[in-house]
């Protein structure tokens, strides 16, 4: 099992998560909205230098990943 990273920006995320498919929809403050149709999953991700590891894994199960699939994406 792969280490989760824990010096990744929220746009570092959002990168990731549009190779798998999700589209930014909207940003909210510093929250940025993306949506993926099929299988749909929406995800909230921090537009912050830098996400504490507890966020990021929720933001990885929310998308419907594993922690190995996500590092794979980076």
């Amino acid at each position: 099992m792969a280490r989760l990273p824990s010096d990744l920006s929220g746009k570092q995320v959002r990168t990731a998560l549009e190779r798998v498919g999700f589209v930014f929809r909207r940003q909210s403050g510093s929250h940025m909205v993306l949506r993926r149709e099929l299988p749909f999953a929406r995800v909230v991700v921090p537009d912050h230098r830098s996400i504490r590891p507890g966020t990021l894994r929720h933001i990885i199960a929310e998308a419907g990943l594993s922690v190995d699939e996500f590092v794979a994406l980076l």
